[in-house]
Formats: structure tokens, C-alpha cells, sequence
């Protein structure tokens, strides 16, 4: 996978995937995303996914509850047709869409929503008063001898409003349950039509047949069963809906990052400025970004300065002074100043454009802990029914109990069976985890990374560029007897501000963070793998590497030890030695840090390094690193990982750069930096934006934490029903409790997924 490569992040995309929210695959296969309407519990998922599986050609498929989308790879001759027309003969409907479209994906679940808002806002109130007038009189006797004297007018509103409430705002239930049947297939709104459709029937016709003729409405009808089990699942699917918006609604929130419009400068002329829908924009177009907006493509700065708030790119607080020349990135935010910007990626090759796709990807990814779930729900609910029907035969025969009480046991059954929670109980909090991820900077590749995550034992860190800076740093600096240190940095400094070469840009730095002063430099000249020479303030100054005989005209009564590793320059002043400085690789200031953090997870820390012996075995000692390798070639780093795996370790490696993509690829979880060569992140699992290490114990925490909650949340899908079901069909749960109970479920383990996108 190719990069979009910033000042100090890389992440996943490129103009190949653009057009498709799925990486490439090879042998001319492709991938499709289908937009499935009509799915509501687990057993959906799974009786799609097979038929769509039965399509010849197809390779893999993958169905998402959460965001009602199948990832699809096929062949190169399958008829798309076929896949929508085996969709719908399973009882849903299938769109083909180009790719996952994260404002269309929000957009459907704020319409699911305020659909479930407006069916239940319905139903509650009606159910309210049919539970009123049939239960008041029991507990009021003031108003028996009302019920006795109204009793066919009470028993009559109570089937008006039950009908309301059932084939008014319950219609969905039905409509899909009849669905269904015509397909020869069931789900949850079969059980939950058979169940309040038997309850309703049965008073229906005891209300205007057997009750009728005997006048005895009071324990024949349970219209108020019928109802309230209606309201109470459409209460559930509301709050489900709304949890699970919440839960998708980290993408819905990145997408929105980016502005709806943009000021495009006239080439012709400067003061005149268009604004335009953000779609318009092409490479090269100039735009105008003031104070507060959001930039709104990737570009450059071709005039005028401000501070950028990059947060959302990098994960960094603080906003970076932006001028001329300057890279910019579509979503980050202007914060005081204008500026005139270069548009050079637009639309769907932005940094933004990639982190969504990722994140999309991600979410519709199934983690290898659903196959459980997937399983059961293939067979669930016609065995739920078959159960049904043994409790009604189980209690009219062997029971002896009369029709009704039958029959109520038997729908008790059915509602408390509804496995709406076991569909939920991984997508969501995969959808959380994912969204939260990118929220800080980390990027999952798939729910598979995360589950492999969760299991790291060890983790194997590159040490140029990820623990340490990856470039020269003065660390020492040693002056002949009675010159002082500032005055030979001065000199240094003066000659190598003339010079790009990463030492000399490294002493610059160091000058100018030590506050020593400028200097201006004469007659610069460079000489390549000697050094640079100039005349300052009067004086030949030279800075070249340092040989042993000018370190021992540097002792000054005692011997001087350079730090281990380091190299050396000298500074010659006038043909005579005036110092040496020492320059190396220096260790990040959270690397200790992290490493810490790793070894209090139970998590063993190691370094894998090109770097010679001594140099590597410093640098492990300094950040209490117990094991390292050092002086291995990139093909060799493949090797040490997998010999790490056969020692039956977990292994996640850490890297930045194209020698650390072997190891990348070799280990069990592959991370990359976020400002590495695109062939680390292309063999990565993690894309760890910003460089900073620190998120690697938060990726790892990330998926620890969401394997956790899966694990819970699956426990508490399959208690719902182990627990429920035996007590409904021993006649031990009223349909109206088993009905709050399953709404419960669902909502319970969406509310729990919630809790990742509080992870910290």
C-alpha cells in the first residue's frame, strides 16, 4: 500500500484506493461493498452471508450489523446482479455501492433513529392505556364493578388500540416476518410477530367468539400482552439504534472535519475570490483559508503565515506555525492567521479521505471472535421456535393448563429468545474501538488486528527512528584547555548554517537551542567526506571528523571518553584544535517511558537493530531494555521474529522504514510508525500517526480492552437467553417482563461497547 506522506505522518491510501473502500486483490478479483436493508439480529447476518456465499465466484464475505454493509470479494466474472437477486430471494434488499460511504452510512442511521423514535413515541402511550384498562380494575376494586358493567366496551378499546399499536407501529415486525415466511427463513421479527401475533389472535378471537358468547372478558384477553411486548422491543430498538449511531459516530465525525466549501483565489486575479462546493476543487486551484475555518484539502502554503491546529492528523495539542513552502493537510484547523494555500490532493486522495477509508475498513472487518456468534445464530431461531412449540404442546398436554396459558408460555418464549444482542454484541464495540482508535492517532487495519493485539506477549521495537530520533544530536561537547564551549559551538555554527548535511544542520540546532548567538561565515566551502571550511570574524574555521591524536590534545590532565557510539567532529580554529563535538542518535523522551508502561502490562520489550553491538547494547541499557539484537540486515529481522514465534511468543513489531517491512510482515502484528516509508506501513496492521511510540501501549491497551469487552458482551447475549428461556417455557417469565428483558440485552451490550469510546 502506497502513503500520503506529511510534515510528520503517514497514513494508508492512494490513488488506487480512491475508487474503492478495499484494497486491491490479485488474480483479477475484486471487492464490492453492498448496502443490505431489512437485517435486525445475528441470524440476518448469517443467513446473508450465506447466500451470498452460495454465489459461484465469490471469494469472501462479510456482513456488518452495525452499519447494514457486506464487504464482498469476488471474482472477475461474477454478475453483480446475481449477488442482489440471491440477497433478495434470502427476504432483504442489496444496493452496490462504489464504496462505504461514511456520510451516507451516518445519514441512514440518524433516519433509523428517528424512525425507531417515531414508532415507539406511538406505541408506549397506546400500550400505556391498554395495560390501564385491563390491569386498574385488579388492583383498584373501586372500579371492578366498572369493568363489570363495560366490560365488552373495555375489552373492545383494548383491541382497537392493540391493533394500533401492532400493525401501525409494530407493522415492521410483521412486513418482515411475512417476508421471511415467503422465503421460508426466519429471524427476530418472526419470533416476535408469531408471539404477540398468537397473543392477539387468540383474545381477538375470544373477545368476539368464546368471551363474547360467555361475557367473561376478564382473564380471557391479553391484548395488554400483545401491546406492551410491541412497545417495549420498539424501546429497544430505538435505544439500540441510538447507542449504535453513537458507536459509528466517530467516522460520521471525521467525515465532517472537512469544510463544505472553500475559497478559490482567481489565477487572473488575486483579490477575487469564489467560494465553492468542496467537490469543485482541483489540484493546483489556489485557496484563500482565514482565521477559525478549516483547511479544506491537502496543499501547500504559497503566501501568508498562520498556526494550524493538526490534532486530528497527529494527535499533537499544540497548532504548528505554518509559511510559505509549508505542507497542509484537508480538516486540520486555521487558528488565527490567512493564508493562501496550493491545492495538490483533493477528494478522495486527502490524508482525511484515507484516514476514513481505514477506519471504514476496519469497522466492517469481522474479528475471528464472531464466528461463535455467527454460528449459533445460523441455527437460533428456528430453534427457538421448535422450543416454542414443545412449551405450548409440553403445557396443553402434559400441563393440563387451558389454551391461554399455553399459549402465553409459548410467546414468552419467543420474545426473550430475540437475538438481537448476539448480532450487536462484536460489530459495536469493534465500530467503538476503531473509532476511537483514529480519534488518537491509531489506525486499525481490521477487527482481526485487534483480536491478534489483545494476545501480544512481546514487543520488538526498530531502534532508528522509533525509540530513538533518527538523526544526529550533540551530545558532547569537549573545548582545548581555556576555550570556552560556547565560543567554539559559535564558530561551528557560523561555517554549518551554510550547510544541509544532517551534522550540520544538527549543530545549528544545538546552537541555537543553547541561545550562544549567530555569526556570520566568509568564503563557505564543502568539501564531501571531509568537512566544511570558513572565515569567521577574521579567523579559518574548519569543522571535519576528528582523528584519536586530536582527542589526546583534549585530555587536560586526564583522558576524555566520548559517549558510546557517538561521532566526532572537530572545529579547528586557525590550523589548531579548539574542540571536539560528539554527535549520535539520541532516544525519544518517552522512550523510557513506554517501555516501562510495556513491561507493567506483562508485555517483554526488545530491540532489533542494524546498529553495531556497543551502540545497541547503550541504548538498551539507558531505556532498561533486557534483550536486543543488534547488527542484523532487514532480511534477517524476518528471521529473528519468526524464530521469536516459534519460542510460542506473540510477537508485535515496531518499525519505521523499508528494512523493517520483512519483520513487519513476519511478526504476529505488524506497527507502523506514522512518519515511515510507505513499505512499513503497507506490511503494517497499526498505523501509529504523529511517530509518537507512546501510542503502542495505547494500541495495545486499545485491544485489550475491546477484547474484553466482546467477551462480556457475548456472555451476556448468551446468559440473556440460557437464563430466560428455560424460565419462560417452565412458565416462570410474563411475555411483557421477557419482552423488557431482551430489549435489555441489546441495549446492555451496545452500551457497553460505548464505553471504548471513553478509553483513555
Amino acid at each position: 500500500m502506497a502513503g500520503v506522506t506529511t510534515n510528520d505522518v503517514v497514513v494508508p491510501g492512494t490513488e488506487r484506493e480512491a475508487s474503492n473502500s478495499l484494497p486491491d486483490v490479485p488474480d483479477g478479483a475484486r471487492n464490492v461493498v453492498l448496502a443490505i436493508d431489512g437485517m435486525t439480529c445475528a441470524s440476518c447476518v448469517a443467513r446473508v452471508e450465506k447466500a451470498i456465499a452460495r454465489v459461484e465466484g465469490v471469494q469472501e464475505v462479510a456482513v456488518n450489523l452495525a452499519t447494514n454493509r457486506a464487504q464482498v470479494k469476488i471474482g472477475p466474472a461474477v454478475d453483480l446482479e446475481a449477488i442482489r437477486d440471491r440477497v433478495e430471494r434470502a427476504g432483504y434488499s442489496a444496493q452496490v455501492t462504489q464504496r462505504e460511504d461514511a456520510r451516507a452510512i451516518a445519514g441512514e442511521q440518524r433516519e433509523h433513529v428517528e424512525r425507531a423514535r417515531r414508532r415507539f413515541i406511538v406505541a408506549m402511550p397506546l400500550a400505556a392505556i391498554v395495560m390501564a384498562v385491563s390491569m386498574l380494575p385488579m388492583v383498584m376494586p373501586a372500579l371492578h364493578h366498572l369493568e363489570m358493567r363495560f366490560a365488552f366496551q373495555s375489552a373492545l378499546l383494548q383491541f382497537v388500540l392493540t391493533s394500533l399499536v401492532m400493525f401501525y407501529a409494530g407493522s415492521g415486525f410483521f412486513t418482515l416476518a411475512i417476508r421471511n415466511a415467503r422465503h421460508l427463513t426466519a429471524d427476530m421479527n418472526t419470533l416476535v410477530a408469531v408471539g404477540t401475533g398468537a397473543a392477539w389472535c387468540f383474545s381477538t378471537w375470544m373477545l368476539f367468539g368464546g368471551a363474547h358468547r360467555s361475557g367473561d372478558y376478564t382473564h380471557a384477553l391479553y391484548f395488554d400482552t400483545a401491546a406492551v411486548v410491541i412497545a417495549l422491543v420498539l424501546l429497544g430498538r430505538w435505544l439500540e439504534a441510538r447507542a449504535t449511531a453513537r458507536a459509528v459516530g466517530a467516522i460520521g465525525e471525521l467525515v465532517t472535519l472537512a469544510p463544505a466549501y472553500a475559497h478559490r483565489v482567481s489565477p487572473d486575479d488575486r483579490l477575487h475570490v469564489a467560494d465553492v462546493e468542496i467537490e469543485y476543487v482541483r489540484v493546483g486551484d489556489l485557496l484563500q483559508v482565514r482565521p477559525g475555518e478549516s483547511v479544506p484539502v491537502d496543499g501547500m502554503v504559497v503566501d501568508g503565515e498562520s498556526a494550524v491546529d493538526e490534532s486530528m492528523m497527529t494527535g499533537e495539542p499544540l497548532p504548528i506555525e505554518k509559511t510559505a513552502g509549508a505542507r497542509l493537510f484537508g480538516g486540520t484547523i486555521n487558528t488565527n492567521g490567512s493564508f493562501t494555500m496550493r491545492a495538490d490532493r483533493v477528494g478522495d486522495d486527502t490524508a482525511l479521505a484515507a484516514i476514513v477509508r481505514a477506519v471504514n475498513n476496519a469497522q466492517s472487518s469481522k474479528a475471528p471472535i464472531q464466528r461463535l456468534a455467527d454460528r449459533v445464530a445460523g441455527v437460533f431461531v428456528p430453534a427457538v421456535i421448535a422450543i416454542a412449540a414443545l412449551t405450548f404442546v409440553g403445557w396443553l398436554v402434559i400441563g393440563g393448563v387451558p389454551v391461554a396459558n399455553a399459549m402465553l408460555n409459548a410467546v414468552a418464549v419467543l420474545v426473550i429468545a430475540c437475538p438481537c444482542a448476539m448480532g450487536l454484541a462484536v460489530p459495536t464495540a469493534v465500530i467503538a474501538a476503531t473509532g476511537r482508535g483514529a480519534e488518537q492517532g491509531i489506525l486499525v487495519r481490521s477487527a482481526t488486528a485487534l483480536e491478534t493485539a489483545a494476545a501480544i506477549d512481546t514487543v520488538v521495537f526498530d531502534k532508528t527512528g522509533t525509540l530513538t530520533h533518527g538523526r544526529p544530536e550533540v551530545v558532547a561537547l569537549r573545548t582545548a584547555e581555556g576555550i570556552e564551549p560556547a565560543e567554539v559551538l559559535r564558530l561551528a555554527a557560523a561555517v554549518e548554517s551554510y550547510s544541509e548535511h544532517p551534522i550540520a544542520r544538527a549543530i545549528v540546532r544545538h546552537a541555537e537551542s543553547t541561545g550562544v548567538g549567530r555569526l556570520p561565515a566568509e568564503g563557505f566551502r564543502a568539501q564531501v567526506g571531509i568537512g566544511a571550511s570558513g572565515v569567521v570574524s577574521g579567523r579559518e574555521v574548519q569543522v571535519r571528523g576528528a582523528d584519536p591524536g586530536m582527542l589526546r590534545s583534549l585530555d587536560h590532565g586526564e583522558p576524555w571518553e566520548p559517549p558510546v557510539g557517538a561521532g566526532l567532529v572537530a572545529v579547528v580554529v586557525d590550523g589548531a584544535v579548539s574542540g571536539v563535538i560528539a554527535l549520535a542518535d539520541t532516544e525519544k523522551p518517552e522512550s523510557a517511558a513506554v517501555i516501562a508502561r510495556l513491561a507493567s502490562m506483562g508485555i517483554t520489550p526488545m530491540i532489533l537493530t542494524g546498529d553495531a553491538e556497543n551502540v545497541a547494547a547503550e541504548v538498551a541499557r539507558r531505556l532498561g531494555v533486557d534483550r536486543y539484537v543488534a547488527g542484523v540486515m532487514p532480511t534477517a529481522k524476518g528471521e529473528t521474529v519468526e524464530a521469536l514465534r516459534r519460542e510460542g511468543r506473540h510477537v508485535a513489531m515496531v518499525g519505521d522504514g523499508i528494512n523493517d517491512a520483512p519483520a513487519l510482515a513476519a511478526s504476529d502484528l505488524g506497527m507502523a510508525m506514522g512518519t515511515g516509508s510507505d513499505a512499513a506501513i503497507a506490511a503494517a496492521d497499526f498505523t501509529l500517526m504523529g511517530g509518537d511510540i507512546a501510542r503502542v501501549p495505547a494500541a495495545l491497551h486499545l485491544a485489550r480492552r475491546t477484547i474484553r469487552i466482546i467477551r462480556q458482551n457475548l456472555f451476556w447475549a448468551f446468559a440473556y437467553n440460557v437464563i430466560g428461556m428455560p424460565l419462560a417455557a417452565l412458565g416462570l417469565l410474563d411475555p411483557m417482563i421477557a419482552g423488557a428483558a431482551m430489549a435489555l440485552s441489546s441495549v446492555s451490550v451496545v452500551s457497553n461497547s460505548l464505553r471504548l469510546r471513553r478509553a483513555r
